[in-house]
């Protein structure tokens, strides 16, 4: 099975028809221009300009939008005498799909990284939103633009798109964070209020291998182990001996650290103690979105196993922008896109056409040109084991809520029984494996997921449902709504949901996380619109639990569009930690866990989204 979107009924024109009927006209340079930006406080951007190029008797125009795309992950390698590796790793579908079709593409290396000086002060600093402002100062000001600005990216590039964005630059008209977070906090490094100490330390040893120009180190991530590579390019003419990116890189010695700054997040918008303007809020999106002007146009993207809640930030982002034309994709993806994670997949990587989305999301909203993308629906999702693409006008698609009771001897009913309690013990040993949705974030090259789920599965605690008499379509945000009761007065609730086929085997679905300390609700705020149980991750709002006390928590599940067969079971399992990807919660405490189910009062239930699955008739919206 495939995730090709060109046969696909939910799209009027699937995207791959889209890039087909839209050639390149022209040629790309053989290398780009290169220059340094002088920012407010002197610190030097480096910056690549890769413009279309006369192909035959195509000449392309004087001026033509540009598409921004703001990295820290090197805008181009230096390669060794005679590679010939790809020097733009990071930017190469950007520069292939877009550029030969009339656009120009600007690669940044933000402060600190790459070629550029100075140094990261933080992830996602707010120096680089005021960088990014520059650059478009720079960008309308040169002869081949036409004043039109779009900015895209992958994970920390597209978070830069929305910063870009958030400042209101008259110029920039559409922005495509694909892979991005909305905001750092909740949707990357503590999601549930649970901080994955493995992602801080692998992102660290990355940055460190990058922005120190350790090769022997960069050698070690599967993305960056071509001999050919040399390090960072220098900035052309303005540094023919390679002394400024020498002093660059001296610079870099002095970044931040990932684990030790995420480590003084704690809580969510709790101000740093020595800096009280500054909190998690500063390093994310949300927070910045009433820059946004209303007529920025938005193409969010992710994917069902996009890290920890990267595909809630790109449903929020959805949800929040409501003022602006914004366009949701989600897909049976890992970060990035890199992999097809559907078991049913028929190869590894993706064939959707996303830079046919891309390109078309562009052609609407910069160049102007009839793209008849308002006639298409505003969501997209692939349904997994389903197998197929369908479209919806909103998010989210399916209202219709079952409610599946825990009951007695580990079974989901359609009705509580009689109440009663079943106590597990955490096993702090207990781990989800390497090949999850965290590994990809961490710049490590998964591509077999859950493969031994069953194995790990069998070793949780489990409600099972009766074998469904159809097959049922489950869209968007499951809720486990549990009643709790813990030893200690802090615990870690991880959620499983697994498809138990008629032959006994068990997929992985999707989970929800959540740190009981956390569990306190709230009404999402205006910057960060959920249609899932909100909580604020503040410090006010945290509470440590009463050993023995019954607490009704909530989890809400991460999304995902998933078919469960017709004689497929629904397996509800639960585990005290995940000690691949977290910390023990609390430290050598592992609590003893008590759900109290059936009854009237205190009855335990998951909630699913579910609706009776018809393939061929999940295509267009009307």
């Amino acid at each position: 099975m495939s995730d090709l979107d060109l046969h696909s009924e939910a799209w009027r024109v699937p995207p791959g028809r889209y890039l087909a009927d839209r050639p390149p006209e022209f040629d790309l340079p053989s290398a780009p221009t290169s220059r340094y930006l002088t920012m407010r406080d002197g610190c030097r951007i480096a910056v690549d300009v890769w413009l279309p190029q006369a192909r035959g008797g195509a000449v392309p125009p004087a001026a033509v939008p540009a598409v921004v795309v703001l990295t820290p992950y090197y805008r181009r390698f230096a390669l060794r005498p005679g590679g010939k590796a790809e020097v733009a790793p990071n930017a190469a579908k950007f520069r292939d799909a877009l550029v030969p079709r009339g656009y120009a593409l600007v690669v940044v290396d933000v402060r600190g990284t790459g070629a550029s000086s100075g140094t990261r002060d933080s992830f996602r600093s707010p120096r680089e939103r005021e960088d990014s402002r520059e650059v478009a100062d720079w960008i309308v000001a040169q002869p081949w633009s036409d004043g039109r600005i779009g900015a895209t990216g992958i994970s920390y590039p597209g978070a830069a798109a929305d910063f870009l964005a958030s400042t209101g630059h008259p110029a920039v008209k559409a922005i495509a964070p694909l892979f991005a977070v909305w905001d750092t906090w909740t949707d990357h490094y503590y999601p549930g209020g649970i901080l994955l100490n493995r992602l801080a330390q692998t992102y660290d040893d990355l940055m460190v291998a990058m922005d120190h120009d350790r090769r022997d180190l960069l050698r070690n991530v599967s993305y960056y182990a071509d001999p050919d590579y040399a390090g960072p390019a220098p900035v052309g003419e303005e540094d023919p001996d390679g002394a400024l990116l020498r002093e660059a890189v001296r610079g870099h010695l002095g970044n931040f650290r990932q684990p030790d700054f995420m480590g003084d997040l704690r809580f969510r918008e709790e101000p740093l103690p020595y800096d009280p303007g500054f909190s998690s809020a500063s390093i994310s999106p949300y927070a910045y979105c009433e820059g946004l002007r209303p007529d920025v146009a938005v193409l969010a993207v992710s994917g069902w196993l996009d890290g920890a809640g990267y595909a809630n930030s790109a449903i929020a982002r959805f949800l929040t922008l409501r003022d602006n034309p914004v366009h949701l994709l989600l897909g049976p993806w890992d970060h990035g896109a890199r992999c097809n994670v559907s078991p049913w997949r028929r190869r590894t990587e993706p064939e959707f056409a996303l830079m046919g989305e891309l390109l078309r999301f562009f052609d609407h909203y910069l160049m102007e040109r009839d793209t008849g993308l308002q006639r298409e629906a505003r969501v997209h999702a692939f349904a997994l084991h389903g197998e197929a693409w369908h479209a919806a006008p909103s998010w989210p698609p399916v209202e219709t809520v079952e409610r599946l009771h825990l009951d007695a001897d580990g079974t989901l009913a359609k009705e509580p029984g009689t109440a009663g309690a079943d106590a597990c013990q955490t096993d702090f040993a207990w781990g989800s494996g390497q090949g999850t949705r965290y590994e990809r974030i961490a710049a490590i090259d998964s591509r077999d997921y859950h493969t031994d789920w069953r194995e790990r599965e069998a070793r949780l605690p489990s409600w099972t449902s009766a074998p469904l008499p159809e097959a049922m379509e489950f869209t968007g945000h499951g809720i486990a709504d549990l009643w709790i009761e813990s030893s200690e007065p802090d615990a870690a609730l991880f959620l499983y949901v697994s498809e138990v086929e008629a032959d006994g085997t068990v997929r992985y679905v999707t989970e929800g996380l959540l740190r009981a300390l956390h569990r306190k609700e709230a009404p999402p705020p205006p910057a960060y619109r959920a249609a899932w149980p909100f909580r604020s991750f503040r410090r006010e709002d945290a509470a440590p639990l009463v050993p023995g006390r019954a607490e009704r928590i909530r989890v809400p599940l991460l999304p995902v569009s998933w078919v469960f067969a017709a004689g497929s079971r629904i397996r509800l399992s639960l585990a005290g930690t995940d000690a691949d990807h977290v910390g023990q919660v609390p430290h050598g405490r592992p609590p003893r866990i008590a759900v109290l189910r059936g009854g009237v009062e205190r009855a335990s239930a998951l909630d699913l989204p579910l609706r009776p699955w018809r393939a061929g008739v999940a295509g267009r919206a009307s």
